[in-house]
């Protein structure tokens, strides 16, 4: 029997109609002659009425339990006026049942069936295919699939070209590490699982092929958290021809038509906010600023060289920055206790404390607050431009942790204290001018900031050539950034060989590391490379966005853990001494 329509999209325009409906029993209420049953699919509930008039079908309703999958045939008709539930599309009416089917029993689920549901996160993966019959998780994987859509329809309808690039590639030294995949075929060779399409997409644009677009899956092996995965998805595009500024003003209005297609959000694009790297870290302490947030962090160090303070006067005279963040209404919300769990908080990023004062309508207090003169005190408050009830937090030391430790106080002081601005609920920014490269403390060297491909601008290009210093060129590199998240990382690409060549070598790469890792780019861009550019944005972090969540594990269908482990299936598993075998691959037992 042909189903009618979706059980959750009945309503009033369905009076007097027979249908035919499919779903779970969501849930069961006895009342001996009556008996309602909520019917639950993919686009909501609907309240279902067993009647003893209709003797044949009280027998099956009698043997509905929760989870039950079930058919039932009945007439819409009105609800009583006292169990009209307006929360519902289905909310004013009800199916009276004239036949049912049970078509499948369920076990007594080890989690209700239901949106915020409190359940350990481990469980809710063990069973990830009951965790998916949530509403919320419904939604979550439905505002993902309406992102892919509009990304589609735009890049179809600007004559982008849907490429597909090889999950099975070479292992190139780009960063992260690599997945790597066995070759039965050639015993002790490798595949690598694509970290990017970076280098298929620049060998595409030397084909020809001026604008290309493709949901690419990624994998990267490395350390987890809340917004990382180690196989994610990008909404990548390259195009050729095009300045950095023709790229980013295609974007916005790519992902003006995405807020409005899924969020029903209309971006004004002119306000979407253009900052240095540079500016950006000195106001925010991050590349990421989330720009809903209105106070920002002041540079202190010209103020305090020489106060009686010494962790301010000592680490201004080592090199380091003191820098201050005025919490507006922080002098009455925190008290010292609060405070010290913010100084714990910050250790993570190598804070070794937190000093503080609170501006008051005496003045400046707090445990430093007899080091300072009155001029000195003066210096701070406009330095740090406080106002009275603010809470003043200071960062003292190393540049690095200090920009570091800041930024996480500004966001979580922010959320604590409701300082979000909820008007610009969607703040886009690009960030711009990156430099060229940055220090790895992991790796203990200097990598590509973005990646060894990404162009300096044209002025820096002397700073790769022998006897200059390479790191201090900057790049045509750009980030948008959403809310305090990195939302897309693009750049201009380097096209020419002589300029990839000094730049590999600026990475520490032979002119023979370079062709064993490279050659095929580097060869490829003798053939007359276009001036080329592009962006990847993070679709998996784009939806945990736009479905108002925390964690991108609840908008991936069948994601990993935080141990990259995946509990459902428990992959990774071992595998038969036959397959291993087969690759030419022995396993050594791991040490105690």
């Amino acid at each position: 029997m042909e189903r009618t329509t979706y059980a959750g999209l009945i309503d009033e325009s369905y009076l007097g109609q027979t249908v035919h409906l499919t779903g779970w029993v969501q849930k069961r209420r006895d009342f001996g002659e009556l008996v309602f049953v909520d019917l639950r699919d993919r686009e909501g509930l609907l309240q279902l009425t067993f009647n003893a008039k209709h003797r044949g079908v009280m027998f099956v309703a009698n043997d509905m339990r929760n989870e039950y999958v079930v058919a039932v045939t009945g007439t819409v008709v009105k609800r009583d006026p006292s169990q009209v539930n307006p929360k519902l599309r289905s909310g004013q009416v009800e199916v009276d049942v004239t036949s049912a089917k049970i078509l499948a029993g369920a076990k007594t689920p080890p989690f209700y069936i239901e949106d915020g549901v409190n359940a350990n996160e481990e469980l809710k993966l063990k069973y990830r295919y009951l965790d998916l019959r949530r509403p919320e998780m419904q939604r979550n994987l439905r505002i993902r699939s309406k992102i892919m859509a509009s990304a589609m329809q735009f890049m179809d309808s600007h004559d982008f070209i849907n490429i597909e690039t090889p999950d099975l590639a070479k292992s190139t030294p780009e960063g992260a590490r690599d997945y790597l995949v066995p070759s039965r075929i050639f015993p002790g060779s490798f595949y690598a699982l694509p970290q990017s399409p970076q280098l298929f997409k620049q060998l595409l644009m030397g084909a020809g092929f001026d604008r290309y677009f493709q949901i690419a899956r990624c994998f990267r092996d490395e350390d987890l958290r809340g917004d990382r995965q180690p196989e994610f998805t990008q909404l990548d595009m390259e195009t050729s021809f095009m300045s950095a500024q023709q790229i980013q003003e295609l974007v916005n209005q790519w992902v003006k038509q995405i807020m409005h297609d899924v969020a029903d959000f209309d971006l004004d694009t002119e306000k979407i906010d253009k900052l240095t790297w540079q500016e950006s870290m000195d106001r925010f302490g991050t590349d990421k600023p989330d720009l809903r947030i209105d106070y920002e962090i002041h540079d202190l160090s010209e103020q305090v060289k020489d106060v009686e303070f010494g962790v301010f006067s000592r680490a201004v005279q080592d090199g380091g920055v003191v820098k201050a963040l005025a919490v507006p209404g922080g002098a009455d919300h925190y008290s010292r206790k609060d405070i010290d769990k913010l100084a714990q908080y910050i250790e993570r990023f190598g804070a070794k404390g937190l000093a503080w004062l609170k501006y008051t309508d005496e003045g400046l207090t707090g445990p430093i607050a007899k080091f300072f003169t009155d001029e000195d005190k003066q210096a701070i408050i406009d330095g740090a431009q406080a106002s009275q009830g603010d809470l003043i937090l200071f960062g003292a030391g190393r540049r690095d942790i200090v920009a570091a430790s800041l930024d996480a106080l500004r966001r979580s002081t922010a959320a604590e204290l409701d300082l979000i601005d909820t008007d610009r609920p969607w703040r886009f920014a690009w960030i711009v001018d990156w430099p060229l490269f940055e220090y790895s403390e992991d790796f203990g060297r200097w990598i590509a900031a973005h990646h060894p491909f990404t162009m300096p601008n044209e002025e820096d290009l002397h700073y790769l050539d022998e006897g200059e210093d390479p790191h201090q060129a900057h790049a045509q590199s750009y980030d948008l950034v959403l809310n305090g998240y990195e939302l897309g990382s693009g750049s201009i690409r380097i096209h020419r060989t002589d300029i990839q060549e000094k730049m590999l070598k600026a990475l520490g790469f032979t002119p023979d590391q370079a062709q064993e890792a490279f050659g095929f780019l580097l060869e490829g861009m003798e053939y007359g490379f276009p001036p080329m550019g592009g962006i990847a944005l993070g679709l998996d972090r784009l939806a945990m966005l736009l479905a108002g969540r925390d964690n991108i594990r609840d908008v991936i269908a069948f994601p990993k853990n935080s141990r990259a482990t995946e509990p459902m299936t428990e992959a990774p598993t071992t595998v038969s001494p036959k397959q291993l075998l087969e690759l030419g691959l022995t396993v050594e037992e791991p040490e105690d």
